[in-house]
């Protein structure tokens, strides 16, 4: 063996990857395939995607990487999986999927029809979640599974994340770690496993025991690729597959956020920040920390549904001219717009936009807010101020997890797809007043998985010596004093005052769409 790789697949919200990674942290080569489709929606609000859809795009990738790569095949000393969250798979007795795949984007509703004990439903109004608790079990595919669909309800003998499904489909094992199981399905993050027949919130959605899988912890041995998956995927049968953790804790721990003094930022589809701690902590009331592929440690999060996806919603909706602009110029929508909006001003001359696209359990009434309009204002500005909406509100979050967790967060490290962007980054150091670190590669949940991988191998003795080896910066955006002045001045005076004194007006609106007076 010249050089230990460990084959990592990485599938995301847009796209699945296939990379090789080593010991200092190297995609040595790597295979990504764009989805024409990410999701379809047979009704408004559904997302769903076909059964195979993310198993074959895995293979697809597979097969070109090593296909290319057959002198390295023997230097390949195990196989990680992370997998986009909240994503869920219905299975019979033979682990065959009895319907699509319910994708983590789908905003479908259940009724609620009073499905809860006396005891807990005053419990909830005790403790102020009566609200979010039927928000939480509304929300539920499975709750609307079993209401609206029980042919498919009988029939299905295991609900499960897809990560699971997709380590079964590679080594014939339905098992996965607590730090992979991050649903609307009964699990206890706090003791990363599943909860107890009695426990408060399982009747927000109950899947009853029978139908949940085995848990094992990061860094053991899942399974080992099967003859089928090794003739699909080009990956080399027997290969150990080791578990990891969903895409957001393997980002974190590829950004090296493994210590108390650092948080970790992912500008994806979803925007969210997450911290590193030893001890457990809600990061807001009734919002658990999910287990980090560390296995003593969990990471509180405070997430953006939406996030960056507004990026994208807003060159969808109104960025045609911008489109053809950037077309003609041989360079992205993206790239385009962030240099038309690097002109404009921090604060973006007074307007202001709270990114509550989604509605949540903490926020079940919220609506998106752009305030401040007047004649001077152009596209460029809503662009602007979509990332110092985003970037608000996560530094919003961080001083919540910081008050509750008792941290004091001195460094950023940021990931995901929005982080190709200096503008953003800028920002988001501007904002918080902390500089803000980008590592060599946007592949931070590769590096991730493979580092977990490695760990379990005993290539490395632990996570600091993985770190050191295969985590480097990049890039280091120094906060400008003036702008962030200006962004706390925002943030103090307007932004954090802008939900608390809407929202009776956003219940409103709210009564009225359920009434279908709006």
């Amino acid at each position: 063996m010249s050089k230990p790789l460990v084959l990592t697949y990485d599938v995301g919200t847009q796209s699945t990857r296939a990379a090789l990674v080593d010991k200092e942290g190297n995609i040595v080569d790597k295979v990504q395939i764009k989805y024409k489709e990410p999701y379809f929606r047979q009704e408004p609000g559904w997302a769903e995607q076909k059964t195979d859809f993310y198993f074959a795009h895995m293979c697809a990738c597979s097969k070109v990487l090593l296909d290319r790569n057959k002198e390295k095949e023997s230097d390949i000393i195990a196989a990680a999986i992370t997998v986009i969250r909240d994503t869920l798979v219905f299975l019979d007795e033979h682990n065959r999927p009895t319907r699509d795949i319910i994708h983590w984007l789908d905003a479908r509703k259940c009724e609620f029809d009073n499905p809860f004990p006396a005891w807990k439903t005053a419990a909830f109004k005790l403790v102020g979640m009566d609200k979010g608790s039927k928000i939480g079990y509304r929300t539920s595919k499975v709750n609307w599974v079993r209401q609206n669909q029980p042919e498919i309800w009988k029939k299905t003998k295991k609900i499960v994340c897809l990560p699971a499904y997709l380590n079964y489909r590679m080594t014939g094992k339905l098992v996965d770690s607590p730090a992979n199981t991050i649903a609307h399905i009964p699990m206890d993050w706090k003791k990363k496993q599943w909860m107890g027949e009695n426990d408060l919130t399982r009747c927000l959605y109950d899947v009853p025991q029978e139908k949940l899988y085995d848990l094992v912890p990061s860094g053991e041995v899942l399974g080992y690729i099967t003859e089928e998956a090794a003739e699909l995927s080009g990956a080399p049968k027997g290969l150990p597959v080791i578990a990891t953790g969903a895409d957001k804790a393997c980002e974190t721990l590829g950004l090296s956020v493994a210590s108390d003094e650092k948080a970790a930022i992912s500008f994806g589809t979803s925007s969210t920040i997450e911290m590193y701690s030893e001890k457990y902590f809600e990061p807001q009331q009734f919002l658990p920390s999910y287990p980090a592929v560390i296995n003593n440690a969990w990471n509180p999060e405070i997430q953006v549904f939406r996030g960056f996806w507004m990026l994208s919603w807003f060159i969808k909706e109104f960025g045609d001219k911008d489109r053809e602009t950037a077309e003609a110029m041989g360079i992205s929508p993206e790239e385009y717009l962030n240099n038309k909006a690097s002109e404009v001003p921090a604060g973006c001359q007074g307007l202001m936009l709270q990114p509550y696209w989604t509605p949540d359990v903490l926020k079940p009434d919220s609506y998106g807010a752009i305030i401040g309009f007047s004649d001077y204002h152009t596209r460029y500005h809503v662009y602007r101020a979509i990332i110092e909406g985003i970037c608000l509100e996560l530094y919003m979050s961080m001083k919540a997890m910081e008050k509750r967790g008792k941290k004091n967060i001195k460094e950023l490290f940021v990931g995901g797809g929005g982080s190709k962007s200096d503008l953003a980054c800028q920002i988001l150091a501007d904002t918080f007043g902390l500089p803000v670190k980008r590592i060599h590669t946007h592949e931070a949940c590769s590096i991730g998985a493979a580092m977990v991988t490695f760990v379990a191998k005993g290539e490395f003795k632990d996570f600091n010596e993985g770190i050191k080896s295969m985590v480097h910066i990049k890039d280091v955006f120094t906060p400008d004093e003036k702008n962030h002045e200006t962004y706390m001045n925002m943030y103090n005076k307007v932004y954090r005052k802008i939900y608390k004194n809407v929202r009776p007006l956003y219940a409103t609106m709210n009564n009225l769409k359920e009434r279908n007076m709006l």
